[in-house]
């Protein structure tokens, strides 16, 4: 449906699902907003926006099929080697040798049983954890920040974005500090882009220009902002680019031209006949699939013309006499030529492969997704966020003329309750961390901190320069914020002096003034002018100031 819109009327570049008067990036943020009839503040209510989803569609490029059982059992039957057995099946049955069809189809029926039961265990699993591992955004929805899937997004939220977010859909910015987003999907420019609000373009800017607007898929690297969605789905850049790839994803072969553009009768047969071969080789599996895949049809239909040429070597041997005995020795002879429990074979084989991955926590999605794995010598890959949890644990806190601060054996990252608190009056050069007393003699971090003052002011450094948030919810310890920071925002923790509970609830003894990010350009630090004093604690981060 969405692709025959497209068809039907072009989308123009910027413009949002329903076209506003002007392209995003050429209209200010408060006209976008009235246009697309939404509020700058407290974003879209949770009706409206169930409304446009059921208008605009969901925000993907294509609809997800899910678990389809038909497809997989058919799967299982169209493949050459299958439809070898099954033809000899047939023949057994049509000269009444009900032994010989009856084993042959009790073959049949155990591969297609084992493996359809595999590939839809896999298919389901597969189904269930892309809902788990859906993206996500932060959008505002009836005055509240809300964590919304991504294909859920529609046309009119108003979502925040900070660093390492992915875009989920084209977005007209309305607020940026220190804003910068990598545009390489949809540019090739390698360089992060600086983004503002205030500026307009006209309606014929390059999507590279709009420096107003962040786009579907892009990644932030830098800074914070809000912004507020005009276009999703295949309405968005990267969307338009998906449509017009999907476009030319034709399987007829095209004749060979002149220098005029014109192809003779001759070229158009070519065409065809290498077209229908194409799909024959599709069918029978010789040109699709896995290495072992295609040698198996291959070897799936030499056997079948072995068989085929016994028989008839047979019959001719008694001069095509139809009797009963003469044709059951026929067939008899060439099914003996049929390997008809290699599938069988391989598809236990690869089903016990299978049963050894999952006890290592690995899903196979298909069967034959094995033997390419099997093929596979040396894998290479970047084990940051692939191999690793991304979390961490500050171990050791070392304060001049205090001393070195030591956090025990944790297996929770995030709970600020687990994990001894030692206390050594050495440097960490001067300390061997291979002896037992490495991490120094245990403490009451409480007690300590109330005593310390030089200790209150370190930890003020931790926690409220530091936009990472330990809290609990239900029994459970929960980490937002970038790893670096959660992790030494839970070390601020261990000694109760959380962020949440010095800068929030009734009485709070800090409160936020003004918020100056740190910018590696400026490399600059926030100075009280009226006071001449300078905070010790606030030159990267949120500068605060008591009540």
């Amino acid at each position: 449906m969405s692709q025959q819109l497209i068809e039907e009327a072009p989308h123009v570049s910027g413009q949002s699902n329903t076209p506003m008067t002007a392209p995003a990036h050429a209209l200010t943020f408060e006209q976008v907003a009235e246009q697309l009839q939404c509020h700058t503040v407290d974003g879209l209510r949770t009706a409206e926006a169930e409304r446009r989803l059921k208008e605009c569609g969901r925000n993907e490029f294509d609809e997800q099929q899910g678990v389809q059982p038909i497809k997989i059992f058919i799967g299982q039957i169209a493949n050459a080697l299958t439809l070898v057995l099954i033809l000899a099946m047939a023949a057994s049955f049509g000269i009444q040798s009900w032994i010989e069809g009856g084993v042959v189809a009790a073959v049949i029926m155990l591969n297609i049983v084992v493996g359809f039961f595999q590939e839809f265990q896999a298919a389901k699993t597969m189904d269930s954890l892309r809902s788990l591992s859906s993206p996500t955004a932060h959008a505002v929805r009836d005055g509240n920040n809300q964590v919304i899937v991504t294909a859920e997004i529609v046309p009119g939220d108003l979502v925040e974005l900070k660093t390492g977010d992915t875009i989920p859909a084209d977005t007209r910015l309305i607020e940026a500090v220190n804003f910068e987003t990598n545009e390489a999907l949809l540019t090739g420019e390698s360089l992060p882009v600086r983004k503002e609000t205030a500026s307009i373009f006209p309606d014929d800017t390059g999507p590279g220009d709009r420096l107003n607007v962040a786009y579907s898929s892009s990644t932030v690297t830098k800074g914070r902002a809000r912004g507020i969605v005009f276009a999703t789905g295949i309405y968005t850049e990267i969307g338009q680019i998906a449509v017009a790839l999907r476009g030319k994803s034709s399987r007829r072969r095209e004749p060979k031209r002149r220098e005029d553009g014109t192809a003779s009768t001759g070229r158009w047969m070519q065409a065809w006949t290498l077209t229908f071969s194409d799909a024959v080789g599709r069918f029978l599996g010789v040109n699709v699939g896995t290495p072992l895949q295609r040698k198996l049809s291959k070897l799936a239909l030499l056997l079948l013309g072995t068989a085929i040429a016994c028989a008839i070597i047979v019959l001719g041997s008694n001069e095509f006499n139809t009797k009963r005995e003469v044709i059951i020795y026929a067939v008899a002879t060439g099914l003996s030529m049929i390997p008809a429990s290699l599938i069988v074979v391989l598809t236990i084989t690869m089903a016990a492969g299978t049963k050894r991955m999952v006890q290592r926590n690995v899903i196979v999605r298909n069967l034959k997704s094995l033997e390419a794995l099997g093929g596979v010598t040396n894998i290479c890959s970047d084990k940051t966020g692939t191999l690793t949890q991304g979390t961490m644990i500050v171990k050791k806190a070392w304060i001049p003329g205090r001393g070195t601060y030591s956090v025990g054996a944790t297996s929770e990252p995030f709970n600020p309750t687990q994990g001894q608190l030692g206390l050594q009056d050495a440097q960490p050069k001067d300390i061997d961390f291979q002896l037992s007393d490495a991490e120094g003699t245990p403490i009451n971090p409480e007690e300590v901190v109330a005593r310390d003052p030089t200790l209150q002011e370190y930890l003020n450094v931790a926690s409220l320069a530091n936009l990472a948030t330990v809290h609990q919810v239900q029994g459970e310890w929960h980490g937002r914020g970038d790893p670096t920071e959660i992790a030494i925002q839970v070390f601020a923790s261990r000694f109760n002096w959380n962020r949440l509970r010095l800068a929030t609830g009734e009485k709070p003894q800090w409160h936020e003034v003004a918020e100056f990010p740190f910018d590696s350009d400026v490399k600059k630090i926030y100075s009280q002018k009226h006071g001449g004093s300078c905070p010790t604690w606030t030159p990267s981060s949120r500068p605060r100031q008591p009540n």
